[in-house]
């Protein structure tokens, strides 16, 4: 059972917040979330990290001006998942104001595997460009970089390398592109190719791909990228979202006009990874490409149904891991290493991460590749740096691992097709090694309890509009309630009206149709149910017990 633990934050900074003019109650979570003062809330765009503090972003800036003097061609070569999508999408829009000839490449997940490979450069050069940008990829990739330029192609990777005093850096891809655009418009500006008759592009209308990006990537949310995030849903709530992005909310039934952090990664964010998933990406790109409404939607039409493809994948592979798992006491092991031919390469990722939520462990799942060899995706928990452990594992087991990549939470592996039990031990060895038992036991942070008096739509709104993420979680509350009523609705979740005090809240319980005792203390969050133009506040329960 998760260990239920409450966030703490400094009475007086708290206080310092409130007579600021916050709302106390929101003070309270911004100081449990480290925030000190005010200023560190300014979400204008003056208060943006300025382009030129990223390492060499002037060098770039210059080599892609010099190419739009010359008429020379650029080629993007994209990445197969959100991050990469809007990165790509940012990179065409602002080039393209800008007077460029450009295009785009996106790998293939099945064909291509990850990153800037030789094999990729070799099918980009096919297009003859003169200069290859990497975007959400590319910057450890020496071969496919040496192949381009042995091939006479100059390329731009992420300026924001280990060396680079740029305080923001945990920016995601889309952000990375951003910057560079802007630094770009910077150069063209001093070497004066705007005029009344070609004015400088407003690169803020790309900010609401830049938040998607950067919450589907799952980046930290620092005062820098939440600035960003902010910016973005500012321009969606005003109506002046892409089209592309404001069909992928249309089609998942969620108002452009109240759109969240929230609705960007569970919503907008699966439909984009969809197409990466099961297909191509380049579906996903050209939906947020898309000039008008209509095409916008029919592309994004399509999304949705690779989405609901994906879901029943997924639910799938799940009930088959847990088949594996029956009977197995996930406290005997640190890790958990799974495989089964029939499981879908693109998906392997979502099933490693609802393990890893499930078993609180490090997992990595494999599915089968047409040559036979295994492609792997893991996702692990604090004290384990997943990538780190793979090139440790690859150290110790020369051969065993033929590529790796990915970062501290999520990375992918590709490995022989009868190396699986020997991968299970290596990372099994690692893992133990890494962690110790206290860090196996699941804790679920909260912001404590709430009084009934604070439960109201006025509160649960205030919460909605703030930018909240990875390393500024949203806030979650706990709290002991009786279980006046329940039923099964949508054959999968349950719908509950829970008392507290003298109070009555509509309650519900999503992916578990279990009956609830009389009484549960669950975590829960504010979410609004707008039924029939009157709005109320309803409970999102996640652990009941």
């Amino acid at each position: 059972m998760p260990e239920i633990v409450h966030r703490s934050a400094d009475p007086a900074i708290v206080e310092r917040l409130a007579a600021a003019g916050l709302d106390p109650r929101l003070a309270r979570l911004y100081a449990a979330r480290g925030i000190a003062s005010p200023a560190e809330l300014d979400s204008s765009l003056k208060g943006l990290v300025p382009p030129d503090r990223l390492w060499r972003v002037d060098e770039a800036a210059r080599l892609l001006a010099d190419a739009i003097e010359r008429r020379e061609k650029l080629l993007i070569v994209a990445d197969y998942d959100a991050d990469g999508a809007t990165a790509c999408a940012v990179g065409m829009k602002a080039l393209r104001s800008m007077g460029a000839i450009v295009d785009y490449l996106v790998p293939n997940r099945f064909e291509h595997g990850y990153g800037l490979t030789p094999e990729i450069v070799r099918e980009a050069a096919a297009r003859s460009p003169q200069v290859l940008i990497t975007v959400d990829n590319g910057i450890a990739a020496v071969e496919g970089i040496d192949e381009a330029n042995r091939l006479g192609m100059r390329v731009l990777v992420n300026p924001n390398q280990a060396g680079c005093a740029f305080p923001s850096k945990s920016l995601a891809g889309v952000g990375v592109i951003f910057y560079t655009m802007l630094a770009l418009r910077a150069e063209l500006r001093n070497r004066g190719a705007f005029s009344p008759a070609k004015p400088e592009p407003n690169l803020a209308e790309l900010l609401d791909l830049v938040a998607l990006g950067t919450v589907a990537d799952v980046v930290r949310l620092d005062a820098n990228n939440r600035l960003l995030v902010a910016q973005g849903l500012a321009r969606i709530r005003a109506g002046k979202a892409s089209p592309g992005i404001a069909a992928l909310l249309e089609v998942a039934g969620r108002s452009y006009k109240v759109a969240s952090a929230y609705d960007l990664a569970f919503s907008a964010g699966p439909r984009l990874n969809a197409a990466g998933r099961l297909q191509d990406m380049s579906l996903g790109i050209e939906c947020l490409l898309a000039h008008d409404h209509i095409r916008a939607l029919e592309l994004a039409h399509k999304l949705d149904r690779l989405n609901r493809e994906r879901r029943e994948i997924e639910v799938e592979m799940q009930d088959s891991a847990l088949e594996m798992l029956a009977g197995i006491d996930a406290g005997d092991g640190y890790t958990l290493t799974l495989h089964r031919p029939e499981w879908h390469a693109g998906v392997v990722g979502l099933l490693a991460s609802r393990l890893k939520d499930r078993f609180h462990r490090p997992v990595f799942a494999f599915a089968a590749e047409s040559d036979g060899r295994l492609k792997g995706s893991g996702r692990s928990i604090a004290g384990l740096h997943l990538r780190d452990a793979l090139d440790l594992v690859d150290k110790r087991h020369p051969g065993l691992i033929e590529r790796f990549g990915g970062h501290a939470a999520a990375a992918g592996a590709t490995i022989g097709a009868g190396a699986i039990e020997t991968f299970r031990t290596a990372f099994e060895s690692v893992a133990r090694e890494a962690l110790t038992p206290s860090d196996l036991e699941q804790r679920i942070e909260t912001d404590g309890e709430l009084e009934a008096r604070d439960m109201t739509v006025d509160f649960a709104v205030a919460i909605r509009d703030q930018v909240w993420g990875q390393g500024f979680p949203e806030p979650r509350f706990s709290g002991r309630f009786a279980v006046e009523s329940q039923r099964v609705v949508g054959e999968k979740h349950l719908k509950l009206t829970l008392v507290l005090g003298r109070q009555r809240f509509s309650a519900i319980r999503f992916g578990s149709a279990e009956p609830l005792p009389e009484s549960v203390e669950a975590v829960y969050r504010l979410d609004i149910n707008d039924y029939q133009g009157t709005s109320s506040v309803q409970l999102v329960l996640d652990h009941p017990r």
